[in-house]
């Protein structure tokens, strides 16, 4: 069996405002692992088989975790850095946008609870797909990506390369 990734921790001065936020933009549930400290959250379902069934696999887990003390770590007061980094490249999450979904609804969600805009509207043909942008109160990426399928047909007000 190959190695597996099964989840991406982000930063949160507040994991606990941090996890209500995505629960209200993003419908997950709120898995704290204790309150305020680590906050698993969980999309449900489970990746697809070519078919359409549900597969075995379930979907990617998202942690937060309290910046200025990161668990799990052997040392009980953790380690530096101890804050957020806002400024320069970082990790960024992708998320496929549902089915039942838009991307406007999604910023709109984000925006109205302190995330900031990147961009919206880009098609990027290297792998045919939509994907618009925010950064979260934290200052974590948030890139949403919608499948353009065969043969797109990709709306003039949208950017490209």
């Amino acid at each position: 069996m190959p190695d597996t990734l099964i989840f991406v921790d982000i930063p949160a001065d507040d994991p606990s405002a941090a996890a209500t936020f995505y629960s209200e933009v993003f419908g997950w549930r709120n898995d704290p692992k204790p309150e305020g400290l680590y906050h698993r959250m969980v999309p449900g379902g489970q990746f697809r088989n070519p078919d359409g069934t549900d597969s075995e696999i379930g979907n990617l887990h998202i942690g937060i975790f309290k910046a200025d003390n990161a668990r799990p770590h052997p040392q009980p007061e953790g380690v530096a850095p101890r804050e957020l980094s806002h400024e320069g490249r970082k990790p960024r999450v992708w998320l496929l946008i549902g089915d039942d979904d838009t991307p406007e609804r999604i910023l709109s969600e984000a925006v109205a609870r302190g995330a900031t805009e990147l961009w919206r509207d880009h098609y990027w043909s290297t792998f045919n797909g939509y994907n618009h942008a925010f950064m979260d109160p934290w200052g974590n990426e948030i890139l949403l990506w919608g499948k353009a399928g065969s043969n797109p047909a990709i709306p003039d007000s949208y950017t490209r390369e």
